[in-house]
């Protein structure tokens, strides 16, 4: 029997989210947004995916009420919805899983609450006050296992100093 391609006939939760998030790029395409890229042409040049790939992601990503297109100078802008900022909390943690989740030597991104300046630990959560912010009060800046980035694009300058998540590129 043939692997299927996609998860419509199953009748779980997690499975009605892959639909959505579960392609490949998708998930990258949703931690540029968080970092700040905004245009198509940014998102494409960040992370080197195909046009057609890219339009279909994004598509996706705006029927599913993830991402809205926003007009702007005569460009389109992608900005995450409500929905979209509800993800961070799933994002934050495959990015400390991918960074072998509690070892600091090895996180390419440090996470840090705004509020109170205190990095926030793999649940998200800032150890000083308790509080788990969302991705509007976090800060990120490079970390330990970044090492020498070899990326020279404007994105990627820009995010080898601290900024606020959700700014704007």
């Amino acid at each position: 029997m043939a692997l299927g391609t996609d998860y419509e006939t199953q009748d779980c939760s997690l499975a009605r989210a892959l639909e959505i998030v579960g392609e490949r790029w998708t998930m990258l395409i949703l931690r540029e947004t968080f970092f700040g890229v905004r245009r198509f042409t940014d998102f494409q040049q960040r992370l080197d995916i195909s046009k057609a790939v890219l339009t279909q992601r994004l598509s996706t990503l705006v029927d599913a009420g993830v991402l809205e297109r926003q007009p702007r100078g005569g460009r389109t802008d992608y900005v995450l919805t409500e929905a979209g900022l509800a993800l961070w909390p799933s994002l934050h943690a495959l990015i400390r899983w991918g960074d072998g989740r509690s070892d600091p030597v090895r996180r390419r991104r440090i996470f840090s609450h705004s509020g109170c300046g205190t990095d926030i630990d793999e649940f998200g959560r800032c150890p000083a006050c308790g509080s788990v912010p969302g991705p509007t009060d976090i800060l990120v800046r490079p970390g330990p296992g970044l090492g020498t980035p070899t990326r020279t694009d404007p994105i990627s300058l820009a995010l080898r100093d601290e900024r606020a998540l959700l700014t704007p590129f």
